[in-house]
């Protein structure tokens, strides 16, 4: 414990000589939103650089204007060390902290979410159903997905898992608050919120004056922002099949599986093919990306998040197209595990990085109001 308290006072001393030279240069006070934020301050304190490193969006255009950067002695790497602050920030407004400690690991959470939980998911469907009933094909008359695990027991156990899942996201919101010092209610100013929205669904510090960021070289593209949008759009589309779903069977009454003209498998098929493009572009882009201004560690934990997305997404459109088959049973347990394993971990990995930067946004729009 020694040590991590040790690390994390050497980290949080490194980002604020960074944050200091920077604030005396203000060459690079035009790029993002860092930089306006940075300004505001003649001193920073450990919440404002998690403040700071929760507005990076890691567009990297700053460290290839900097006269500082390596090789220079002064080695300035805003990327880097905002990136690092940032992965801190996950695991210091953790709900429960001990998850945060192990889930902001990549190879944990690779372990738990990709390998023990499908295989978890698996055992439980051979235990209830047998292996045979598991190789079977069903009709849709038949039901199905629900041949193989029933609706109670797949609706019971999401629903458990999604309320720990609000809970952790709500308890770390709130952590987040409490470190920036901030005793308003996210509402208390809706021009505020919206435009702070208005930024995030966007991204606009994505797209510098219009030509892109530098990224994945310090050429400017708009590429890591096509593929960002592909992959929160698809994500957003997947939930609300889901949601319409769920409407469908409990409000009219009509249960699953829908037909392929059906508006949740419509849904689900567009945001499933986003899910597709999104993370194998950004995992393209992050093959050949510069690794100087980036962190290895959170470079780990993005690419398991983008391979869970990916496989999820895979599996649910051969799920889809496969559902009469034989291969029906197999194929949806391990669907299930990896949705399962992906909503575990959710609030500890990179995936929680878009609440504390909409509230970073939030706070960023609020201070400008009042300057």
């Amino acid at each position: 414990m020694q040590d991590k308290t040790e690390e994390n006072q050497s980290l949080m001393t490194e980002g604020e000589r960074v944050m200091n030279i920077c604030n005396a240069c203000r060459y690079c006070e035009g790029f993002c939103a860092v930089f306006p934020a940075m300004e505001k301050r003649l001193s920073f304190a450990d919440g404002d650089l998690r403040y700071l490193a929760n507005l990076c969006h890691d567009c990297r255009e700053c460290y290839y204007a900097c006269q500082y950067s390596p090789p220079h002695e002064f080695k300035i790497n805003v990327p880097k060390i905002l990136t690092r602050i940032r992965r801190d920030s996950y695991e210091h407004y953790a709900w429960p902290a001990s998850f945060g400690k192990i889930f902001t690991h990549p190879v944990y959470t690779l372990i738990v979410s990709m390998i023990i939980i499908p295989i978890l998911f698996i055992i439980f469907g051979i235990y209830e159903k047998g292996v045979d009933a598991l190789t079977q094909a069903y009709t849709d008359e038949q039901g199905a997905f629900y041949q193989v695990v029933s609706h109670t027991v797949m609706a019971s156990g999401f629903g458990m898992v999604g309320i720990f899942v609000l809970v952790a996201f709500f308890l770390g919101w709130k952590n987040f608050k409490l470190d920036m010092h901030d005793d308003e209610t996210p509402l208390s100013n809706w021009t505020d919120v919206k435009q702070a929205l208005k930024h995030a669904l966007s991204l606009k510090y994505l797209g510098s004056s219009g030509d892109g960021c530098t990224y994945p070289n310090d050429s400017p593209s708009l590429m890591r922002r096509y593929f960002h949008h592909f992959t929160f759009y698809g994500f957003m589309l997947c939930f609300a099949a889901t949601s319409v779903a769920t409407i469908y069977h409990y409000l009219f009454n009509w249960p699953a599986p829908y037909s392929m003209l059906s508006l949740p498998v419509i849904l689900g098929t567009l945001g499933g093919v986003g899910l597709i493009i999104g993370p194998s572009g950004l995992l393209y882009l992050k093959n050949i990306r510069d690794k100087k201004p980036a962190d290895e560690m959170q470079s780990s934990s993005d690419t398991t998040l983008l391979v869970l997305l990916l496989l999820i997404s895979v599996t649910g459109l051969l799920l889809m197209i496969l559902r009469e088959t034989s291969w029906m049973g197999m194929l949806l347990l391990v669907h299930l595990g990896l949705v399962m394993g992906l909503f575990l971990t959710m609030p500890y990995g990179k995936f929680v990085h878009g609440i504390y930067r909409f509230g970073a946004l939030i706070r960023f729009t609020k201070e400008g109001r009042k300057s």
